[in-house]
């Protein structure tokens, strides 16, 4: 098992297919999720505008010679109330592991990517955005050292 930066345009298809495993798995619980044939493309291309404006990255995880999994992280700058240490940090924003790779510490190797990543842009900080009904990446992050911060709720109007 490897971590690396993606190849472009070689781990494209790859990258679809985690944008969306992540989309099909996410459907299950959360029910707003698109799953049309055009939002993979879509969604890549903003990932893509993101990476460069926000100076991200895009992780692969090589299992064998095959691309099992990725993550992708970017600066994010938070509200002024913030202290100043600790407004400019890093965000990771989509991680995903191929169902048949995982058990293997993929995703925690991608996380520890990304905080390597993190650690050269001299943040003091990266943060996870987790559905709260995903307990079992909720058990993940908090086992990798994470552990909740704010909690945002929804209500439908209808």
């Amino acid at each position: 098992m490897t971590i690396r930066e993606a190849r472009l345009p070689a781990d494209e298809p790859a990258i679809l297919s985690f944008i969306n495993g992540l989309q099909d798995y996410e459907a299950a619980f959360e029910p707003d999720r698109r799953r049309d044939p055009n939002f993979s493309i879509e969604h890549w291309r903003e990932l893509q505008h993101r990476c460069a404006e926000k100076h991200g990255t895009m992780l692969i995880a090589q299992d064998a010679d095959k691309a099992a999994g990725w993550a992708f992280a970017y600066d994010q700058n938070a509200e002024l109330f913030i202290v100043e240490p600790e407004r400019r940090h890093g965000f990771l924003a989509e991680i995903f592991v191929m169902p048949e790779a995982r058990g293997k510490g993929l995703g925690r190797a991608l996380i520890a990517g990304c905080e390597d990543w993190a650690r050269e842009r001299c943040h003091k900080l990266l943060t996870i955005g987790v559905l709260t009904r995903n307990a079992h990446a909720i058990r993940a992050y908090e086992g990798a050292g994470y552990a909740p911060y704010t909690l945002m709720l929804r209500r439908y109007l209808g």
